[in-house]
């Protein structure tokens, strides 16, 4: 078997031991290598440096790679006979007792820089070895490291990153701050136009390695998967880096054949610069979020900005990833090809949120016993929030509000219909429709509830994530207000970013606090409030989803922000007939209020929804403990103590007459 580059590098440490050297195992070990590299010749005495020029002309196929890399990065011999050297310190623990004995009384198993320039000095015409390798290439891109680098030079270490050693040998290694292809995450299916699109952006980085491409977009899957298929045409596999970059990352790149792409995670005002990767001049990748901006040095920037899929592209994805099912569901009575194209032409759903839904439906049908997964198991999935990311920053409200729970007057009812069929032609509304129109045009619903506290706000929001079969998400506003400069803003771009994702309606209660009105400057503090403002109001106008906002006044409102609605519903305190449906609502029948005694409270008790809710549930305390049903004088008390938390006096109610 032809021997190694490696083999030289011994050979050339045992060619320098003086004659005098003991035959002990380290150096018998060392001795051998000189043996194998040289030949006896009758006319001149062996030596392996003449072996080492043959060798060069025609090397091991395993050390090509490594001579490829010292073309490209412009090594010379001595900085190749250096690392190889280094390389068999990791492979052969042989190598280290013996270059511990060679290099006593330092007793280092690793090449030291005194013992590279006395042994292999003559695979350089330089006069200072050292300074060969410490000013060399192999230093400078990271391929090679000094270790011991507080000691003289000549006794300074050399040594290879891990990473590098197992790239030399043709084997991945992992790192802590490193993923080689997709690792855990699942890949997913991705639209024909994502497909050729990724394929264009490919051959425009072919054709200029100098640039940078961003794919930005807040759905960690999708991008992954769409550097996955960059990265296949241009004959690589992605590596994902999030932190500081490796050591030696330009040499590991080219040996295993890697396009570096750069994870980052930004805020709406966050410039962040890419970390230039010393002596690689190829193409480069960087998937973020929406906002925040990128720079890099010496080198162009691509932005590529994703957005949902078409509904057709939606429906081919459902239809990849839903099981074939013939038989017609027996509760929504469809069958898979008419499930698919329901959830494509009324989701925005993104490429990730297709194949999360997907997943979580199959695993709940394969619970309820059901071979394929029906419309019902899509909605479970959608509904149980698993993976979506939201459940820090707002809270899920998952009851279903059936129509009858809406008692409300028939204007109101007729503006919520209107937001309904508003909501459900949202990704088709400007077809057909004139250049104005769909320039600037986004896909998002913003409305505005507005009105006194316990008017239905709230529960009407409810009623419409039911119609719609979308989950409805409360903001947690303690969370996501901050008095951190920048912190708010934060916050809601992650927030928005992911509902946009997984398209949830996200209702904001007490908006005023988030959108109030921009106040003059006379102090710092009212520069960045009203700095927070301009911000919050431009980004929820391009909000792809749906929003909701709650408000007793609309006056605590920017005027700037009517402009960015779509509708504002005014919700008003219940006149005595819609009073009165709202306690035969909560009473239910089980109750011994008689026909005048309900006349009697809806048209003397002067409340809105949300406290006859609360008066009935007091009530129902009272019937309980009682062990019977709610009588006329338990609903007294509840009114009572509504009355008193408003801080009014209750009206004189009188039982009426059987």
């Amino acid at each position: 078997m032809k021997p190694r580059l490696q083999t030289y590098a011994l050979a050339a440490i045992a060619a320098n031991l003086p004659s005098s050297t003991p035959n002990i195992p380290e150096l018998d070990f060392l001795r051998s290598h000189l043996t194998t590299v040289t030949t006896q010749s009758p006319t001149e005495p062996p030596t392996w440096t003449k072996s080492l020029a043959h060798y060069l002309r025609q090397p091991n196929p395993a050390d090509v790679p490594l001579f490829r890399l010292a073309h490209e990065l412009k090594i010379t011999i001595l900085e190749l006979m250096a690392i190889v050297l280094a390389a068999a310190v990791e492979e052969d623990a042989r190598v280290g007792f013996a270059l511990a004995r060679v290099q006593a009384p330092l007793n280092q198993p690793r090449p030291t820089l005194s013992l590279i320039a006395t042994t292999l000095a003559a695979t350089t015409q330089d006069p200072s070895p050292i300074a060969v390798i410490v000013n060399g290439n192999a230093i400078a891109s990271g391929l090679l490291t000094l270790t011991n680098t507080t000691a003289p030079l000549p006794e300074q270490t050399l040594s290879l990153p891990l990473h590098i050693y197992f790239g030399l040998s043709q084997r991945d290694y992992a790192l802590a701050t490193t993923t080689i292809g997709l690792g855990t995450i699942p890949p997913i299916p991705l639209p024909e136009s994502y497909l050729a699109q990724a394929q264009q952006y490919a051959q425009s980085l072919q054709r200029n390695p100098q640039r940078v491409l961003v794919i930005r977009t807040a759905a960690l899957a999708e991008s992954r998967s769409l550097a996955t298929e960059i990265a296949t045409y241009l004959n690589q596999r992605p590596v994902f880096l999030e932190g500081s970059p490796p050591v030696g990352l330009a040499p590991w790149l080219r040996l295993r054949q890697l396009l570096p792409v750069f994870c980052c995670d930004l805020a709406p005002s966050d410039r962040h610069r890419l970390p230039p990767i010393p002596h690689y001049s190829g193409p480069m990748l960087a998937i973020c979020p929406s906002e925040g901006s990128l720079e890099a040095k010496d080198r162009d920037l691509l932005n590529w900005s994703l957005t949902v899929p078409s509904p057709q592209e939606r429906q081919i994805l459902w239809e990849k990833l839903l099981p074939a099912n013939k038989n017609v569901d027996d509760k929504t009575g469809e069958t898979s090809p008419d499930l698919a194209k329901t959830l494509a032409y009324h989701h925005r759903h993104s490429c990730d949120r297709i194949a999360q839904l997907s997943r979580l439906a199959q695993d709940h049908s394969a619970l309820h016993q059901r071979a394929t997964p029906t419309a019902e198991d899509i909605r479970a999935a959608a509904w149980s929030g698993e993976g979506i990311g939201l459940d820090a920053l707002a809270t899920p409200l998952s009851q279903t509000i059936a129509d009858e729970a809406l008692v409300l007057p028939p204007a109101l009812k007729q503006s919520l219909t209107d937001l309904l069929h508003r909501c459900q032609v949202r990704d088709t509304l400007t077809t057909g429709l004139g250049t104005s129109a769909v320039t600037r045009y986004y896909p998002g619903v913003k409305v505005l509830f507005v009105g006194p506290s316990g008017t239905g706000k709230t529960l009407a929001a409810g009623w419409l994530a039911t119609q719609l079969h979308i989950p409805l998400y409360r903001v947690d506003l303690s969370v996501m207000i901050s008095k951190y400069i920048g912190e708010t803003e934060k916050n809601l771009s992650q927030l928005l970013a992911k509902a946009e994702q997984v398209e949830v309606i996200l209702l904001f209660d007490e908006a005023d606090s988030l959108f109030g009105k921009r106040t003059d400057v006379q102090q710092a503090n009212d520069r960045f409030a009203n700095t927070q403002t301009n911000y919050l109001l431009q980004r929820i106008e391009t909000f792809d989803g749906i929003t909701l906002l709650t408000s007793n006044s609309r006056q605590r409102l920017d005027s700037a922000f009517s402009r960015r609605l779509d509708m504002i519903i005014e919700f008003t305190l219940p006149r005595p007939q819609e009073r009165r449906a709202l306690w035969r609502s909560h009473l239910g029948d089980h109750h011994a209020l008689t026909p005048a005694d309900l006349n009697q409270l809806a048209a003397t008790v002067d409340l809105s929804g949300g406290h006859i809710r609360n008066a009935v549930l007091a009530a129902a305390v009272i019937a309980q403990q009682a062990h019977r049903t709610i009588r006329f004088q338990d609903i007294i008390q509840g009114i009572g103590a509504e009355y008193y938390k408003l801080g009014k006096q209750p009206p004189a109610l009188h039982r009426s007459a059987e």
